[in-house]
């Protein structure tokens, strides 16, 4: 029998998804106990080292947020060049030519792993509950079929497979909603496409 733990919400996956939703529950009702799991030892760990960001998503979450001198937000986009490459070189093609999405004056330029952080330090002082290191490797079902928590894996195994010394069995996270942000290659997301 595994040992758990109920929450009103289970986000699996401390990327910019899971750590925004995370963020709005508790803005919108600060009583729901949220819990996060992140497969990795840190919070961006897992996450793309760069990208090009547009501000709005931020500015609707954490209005505020540019009078605070810790946010990762510090490289503003000042210039775009499009680059047709080719066998002898490049061209540079106009930007008037370019869709209006291909144009980033007003984003900027981050770190997401760093975003990812800072984020976490939001979430975590509404109260959100962060457990880096813990990846959730089993969607759990009710009779019925539906999605009622997740479980970490088990911990302790030796290189056989079995059991070690240390062995530790995983622990159940129940939730009366269970959020997979884990990212676009999620064990447990192909879980629930297949089921």
């Amino acid at each position: 029998m595994r040992e758990s733990m109920e929450f009103d919400v289970v986000i699996v996956g401390a990327g910019p998804a899971g750590l925004a939703a995370a963020i709005r529950l508790k803005q919108v009702n600060p009583e729901l106990s949220v819990v996060v799991l992140e497969k990795g030892a840190e919070v961006g760990a897992h996450i793309l080292s760069g990208a090009v960001v547009d501000p709005i998503g931020i500015d609707r979450l954490l209005p505020g947020w540019r009078d605070e001198a810790d946010h990762p937000f510090k490289t503003k986009v000042t210039a775009d060049h499009f680059l047709l490459l080719g066998p002898a070189g490049s061209v540079r093609l106009p930007n008037v030519l370019m869709p209006p999405l291909m144009n980033n004056h007003g984003n900027y330029i981050v770190s997401l792993g760093n975003v990812c952080r800072w984020l976490a330090t939001k979430a975590e002082e509404l109260g959100v509950e962060i457990y880096p290191g813990f990846a959730a490797t089993e969607v759990l079902y009710n009779d019925q079929g539906a999605v009622i928590g997740v479980a970490t894996g088990n911990m302790g195994i030796e290189k056989n497979g079995e059991p070690g010394p240390n062995y530790t069995r995983g622990m159940e996270l129940l939730g009366k909603y269970v959020l997979i942000g884990e990212g676009v290659r999620g064990s447990l997301a192909k879980q629930l496409i297949a089921k």
